[in-house]
C-alpha cells in the first residue's frame, strides 16, 4: 500500500462497508470479530467500518467482548487464552481504526451507509436508527428488511445532522439510488444523488475506464446533475474471504479506497468527505500504479467543469486565460483548471518551478478577480511531471469579474464573456432572487405535462427561440438547454463560439424537412466532430413547427434522443 506523504498527509487504505456475523445474511456466522480484524491487517487496511444491516449489534458485541476481557484483567482472573485474545485486540486496534455504523434500508429498499466516530456511543447510533423508524424489536436482527422506514432524503439528513458520514451504498447496482430502470420521477431521482446531506456514492465500477462509468456520470458535467459527487468503493463483505464460485461475493479488503489524510481518525475522514478536493480519494490498486486523477481528466478533455493550460506566462495571454477560466467556473458551476499540460497533446509540458507558478497564479487571481474568491491551488504529479491544479468553487457572491468589468461564464468546453441577460441572471443569483428563465421553464413544463407524452429537449446545446431584425441587424433570443436560461438580443457579433455557430447556421442555412434523419418526431439534421467529441444538430416536430437544437453533446442525450444519435446510454 502507498504511504507517500503529501504536505503532512499520507494515503490511508479504508474499507468502509463491512458486515459481521451480526448481519442476518452473513455467510460465515462462526467467524469472530478478531478474525475480521486480523484479515483487515493482512490486507493492509488502516480504517474499517462495521456496517451491519439496520443494526449496530456487531460493533457493540466486539466492544463488549473487549470490555469483559478488560474487566477480568482488573480482577486478575484472565486465563492465558483470554489474555492472548485481549493482547491481540489491543495490538490490532492500535493499527486499525474501527468505526461504528450501519447499512440502513430506506423506503423502497434503497441502502444507505451511516458511519460514525468511534467516540460515539452505540446507544446514540441506535437512537438514530429508531428515529429512522427501524422498529426497536428489529434492532438486534441485522435483517435487510425491517418494514416501513424513513425515506432516502430523511435518512441523509438525520445521519448528517448527527455528525455521521453519509454514503449511498452500491449506488449503481441493486438497492442503489443511482441504479437504472426505477420508475421515480426525474426530480426525485436527481435529489437522491445531489442532496447536500449526501457525502459520497459507493460504486462498483470505480476502476473501470470509459465515459459510461458512474464516476464519469457524476463529475458535474451533466446539466441535471451539476453537483460533482465523490465516488468511492468498498467490499460490502459478507464473508472473510471472497467466494471462489461467485466473484461478486467479496471478502474483507477485496475492493477498497485510499484516502489522503493527515491521520487515521474519523474527524479527518469526515473533513475529507465534506471537502471538494476529489483527488484525495482514489481506488486502491495493490498490483497496479496508483490511480492518476489527472490522466483520467485529460482523457475526458475540456468540459463545463474542467480546463487545461500548457503554460502560465503573461506573454500570449496565457495567464489571463487561466484567470478567465477561474472567473467563469465561479460564475457557472465551479470546476478545476490544470496548468502545465494540454488536453490534446500526448507530451506533458509540466511546470518547472511549481512554487513560483503557484505564487504567480494566486497573485493574478487575487489581484484581478472581484469580489474575492477563495480557490485551492496545489501541485499534482502525473506521468512524472509536476502540474498545477486550481480547484474553483461555485461562487456564492456572483457575478465575479476580472478587472472590475469583464464577466466570464463557462459554456460546455469554453469560456466566454457573459452577455447582458446572463449578467442579469448572475446578479439575481447573487441576491438569492429566483431566475426569471427558470420560472418560464416551469410554466412551459406544466404546459408540456398537459399536452401528454411530449419528448423533452436535449439537455446540452442551444436553441434559437426568436429572431427579430432592427436596423439591418438580426437579434436572436437564445435558450441554453443546459440550464434553461433565456438570453435575448444576441447578435452574430456578440455571440460566443457555440452561439455563433448556431446563429450562423440559422442565418446561412434553411432547414428542409427531407434533410433530417427522422425517428418519429425527433431526428438528426447534421453532426460534426469538434475537439475530439461529436456535436449534433437535432430537430423536433412540435405542433407543426420544427425546433432545432444546435451543438448538442453526448452529455445532453437522453430518452428517445439515444435512438437518434445511436447512443447505448439509458
Amino acid at each position: 500500500m502507498s504511504k507517500k506523504h503529501h504536505e503532512n498527509r499520507q494515503w490511508l487504505c479504508a474499507d468502509l462497508h463491512l458486515h459481521t456475523p451480526a448481519s442476518a445474511d452473513y455467510e460465515e456466522p462462526d467467524r469472530t470479530y478478531l478474525d475480521i480484524l486480523q484479515k483487515a491487517e493482512s490486507r493492509g487496511l488502516d480504517i474499517i467500518a462495521f456496517t451491519d444491516h439496520n443494526t449496530v449489534a456487531g460493533y457493540r458485541e466486539m466492544t463488549q467482548e473487549i470490555e469483559q476481557l478488560e474487566f477480568l484483567e482488573k480482577l486478575n482472573r484472565l486465563r492465558p487464552e483470554e489474555k492472548q485474545r485481549l493482547d491481540e485486540y489491543r495490538r490490532l486496534l492500535g493499527k486499525i481504526l474501527v468505526l461504528p455504523g450501519f447499512e440502513f434500508t430506506a423506503t423502497f429498499g434503497f441502502h444507505i451507509l451511516g458511519i460514525f466516530s468511534d467516540h460515539v456511543s452505540v446507544r446514540e447510533i441506535e437512537y438514530i436508527l429508531l428515529a429512522l423508524n427501524v422498529p426497536s424489536e428489529k434492532l438486534e436482527e441485522g435483517a435487510t428488511e425491517v418494514g416501513a422506514t424513513s425515506d432516502v432524503l430523511t435518512a441523509y439528513r438525520l445521519i448528517d445532522e448527527a455528525g455521521g458520514i453519509v454514503i449511498a451504498a452500491h449506488a449503481n447496482t441493486s438497492h442503489g439510488v443511482a441504479m437504472r430502470g426505477f420508475d421515480f420521477g426525474g426530480q426525485t431521482r436527481i435529489a437522491y444523488t445531489q442532496d447536500p446531506h449526501l457525502h459520497a456514492l459507493e460504486v462498483t465500477d470505480l476502476e473501470k475506464k470509459g465515459r459510461r462509468t458512474t464516476a464519469q456520470f457524476f463529475r458535474g458535467s451533466k446539466p441535471e446533475y451539476p453537483r460533482r459527487m465523490r465516488c468511492v468503493q468498498s467490499s460490502d463483505a459478507h464473508r472473510l474471504v471472497h467466494n471462489a464460485k461467485n466473484t461478486r461475493r467479496l471478502g474483507v479488503g477485496d475492493r477498497v479506497t485510499e484516502y489522503l489524510m493527515p491521520e487515521a481518525s474519523f474527524d479527518a475522514l469526515r473533513e475529507l468527505f465534506l471537502g471538494d478536493d476529489f483527488a484525495r480519494s482514489r481506488p486502491y490498486r495493490p498490483t497496479h500504479e496508483p490511480f492518476d486523477h489527472i490522466h483520467a481528466a485529460r482523457e475526458e478533455g475540456p468540459n463545463i467543469v474542467q480546463s487545461f493550460h500548457e503554460g502560465y506566462t503573461r506573454r500570449g495571454g496565457r495567464l489571463y486565460a487561466i484567470v478567465a477560466d477561474v472567473c467563469a467556473f465561479a460564475n457557472t458551476n465551479g470546476g478545476t483548471t490544470f496548468v502545465g499540460l494540454s488536453a490534446g497533446k500526448k507530451k506533458i509540458a509540466g511546470v518547472s518551478d511549481p512554487a513560483a507558478a503557484i505564487k504567480t497564479i494566486r497573485h493574478a487571481i487575487e489581484s484581478k478577480t472581484t469580489p474575492p474568491l477563495k480557490v485551492s491551488i496545489d501541485v499534482q504529479k502525473t506521468q512524472g511531471a509536476n502540474v498545477i491544479r486550481i480547484v474553483v468553487p461555485r461562487g456564492e457572491d456572483p457575478p465575479y469579474a476580472i478587472d472590475d468589468n469583464r464577466i466570464y461564464v463557462r459554456g460546455e468546453s469554453e469560456t466566454g464573456l457573459a452577455v447582458r441577460d446572463e449578467i442579469v441572471e448572475l446578479v439575481r443569483r447573487g441576491l438569492g432572487v429566483p431566475s426569471t428563465s427558470h420560472e418560464e421553464a416551469e410554466e412551459e413544463e406544466g404546459e408540456e405535462q398537459k399536452s401528454g407524452d411530449r419528448i423533452d429537449p436535449p439537455r446540452t446545446g442551444v436553441e434559437i427561440i426568436a429572431t427579430e431584425e432592427r436596423q439591418g441587424t438580426l437579434y436572436h433570443t437564445m435558450r441554453d438547454l443546459r440550464n434553461g436560461n433565456v438570453v435575448k438580443n444576441v447578435t452574430r457579433k456578440s455571440a460566443r463560439r457555440l452561439w455563433h455557430y448556431a446563429i450562423s447556421q440559422r442565418e446561412g442555412k434553411k432547414l428542409h424537412h427531407n434533410q433530417v434523419e427522422w425517428h418519429g418526431d425527433v431526428g438528426l439534421w447534421q453532426q460534426r466532430k469538434y475537439r475530439g467529441r461529436w456535436m449534433y444538430d437535432l430537430v423536433q416536430r412540435d405542433n407543426g413547427d420544427l425546433r432545432i437544437y444546435y451543438g448538442v453533446t453526448e452529455a445532453g442525450i437522453h430518452g428517445e434522443w439515444n435512438t437518434v444519435v445511436g447512443s447505448d446510454e439509458e
